[in-house]
């Protein structure tokens, strides 16, 4: 059988995702009654990062811990893809060798090729263009919090990126819908865009995408890669920042989320993380679960 996939989120059925959610929530429970599994003993994921990070690296390699597997970490230093070897032959050497792979790098293009050329799954822990590791933690953190994401509105308030573009399709196989506040020229794809016009609006005041919005995100205004961008995005950026005032015009009962790490005082004030609309760590943590639930679903084929 050829293996699964977890590029986008287009990958999986809106059933398949909603089956991973709740598969995830629960390993968050199990976890924490301090219940021991062992789904992928004997297991090893190859975890490619061409981009560092925090979050990624300890979830995905804390996850394949607690299921009773192991991860090897692979920067460019320790690997050929670092010194111009093609991206099909490292696929299929690494592939042939391990359960699964998980690639954190620049370029889109980077994980589909890989993937095309891989015997083992291939997951997408980031790219330029989407984040979907990311959104599935978010989904199954507003679904612990409120319950179906079904019909409500999200607002998202900063930079078109790769969270962005994610949270598009996460619109589409959700069932919500998205109004995106951000300065002209900083849109997401227009493809994308035009795609889910009917589920997706753009806006220029964030105050009108958060208008009666039932969650409200957002993510740093310099993505990594766009450090020399900083000094300019700062004063383009100025007015797009989440606070307690802008959440005042969402729903009631709306929730703030960040996939961290934050800027305080630019994307978000001092103060919004400790909100009590915020489950920025709840969020976080469910980074852990979600991948868990994705590890057994790929490598294992089930959610049980």
């Amino acid at each position: 059988m050829a293996a699964r996939h977890f590029l986008t989120l287009n990958d999986m059925s809106t059933g398949e995702l909603e089956q991973l959610l709740d598969h995830a929530s629960r390993l968050r429970n199990e976890w924490h009654q301090g219940k021991v599994r062992d789904s992928l003993k004997n297991r090893v994921l190859a975890m490619i990062f061409e981009k560092s990070s925090t979050r990624t690296r300890v979830s995905f390699e804390a996850g394949m811990t607690q299921l009773g597997g192991s991860a090897m970490f692979l920067s460019p230093r320790d690997t050929q893809l670092g010194r111009g070897e093609p991206i099909e032959d490292s696929a299929i050497v690494i592939s042939s060798m391990v359960d699964a792979v998980m690639i954190r790098t620049f370029a889109h293009a980077t994980v589909e090729r890989f993937a095309r050329a891989s015997r083992a799954p291939v997951i997408n822990a980031l790219t330029d263009d989407f984040h979907p590791c990311q959104l599935l933690a978010d989904m199954q953190t507003y679904r612990e919090h409120r319950g179906s994401i079904r019909g409500a509105t999200v607002a998202w308030i900063g930079d078109g990126n790769n969270m962005c573009q994610s949270y598009i399709n996460a619109a589409a196989k959700f069932d919500f819908r998205l109004n995106i506040a951000c300065p002209e020229g900083y849109e997401p794809s227009p493809e994308l865009l035009a795609k889910h016009a009917d589920r997706v609006t753009v806006m220029r005041e964030p105050e009108q995408a958060a208008r009666g919005a039932q969650l409200l995100v957002t993510d740093v205004w310099a993505s990594m890669g766009q450090e020399d961008e900083q000094a300019d995005r700062e004063r383009v950026f100025r007015r797009y920042q989440v606070n307690p005032e802008l959440m005042t015009l969402a729903d009631r009962d709306a929730l703030f989320m960040h996939c961290l790490p934050a800027h305080r005082g630019e994307e978000v004030s001092e103060d919004m993380m400790a909100h009590p609309s915020s489950v920025v760590w709840h969020e976080a943590e469910n980074r852990l679960h979600a991948q868990k639930a994705l590890l057994e679903f790929l490598i294992l084929n089930r959610l049980d």
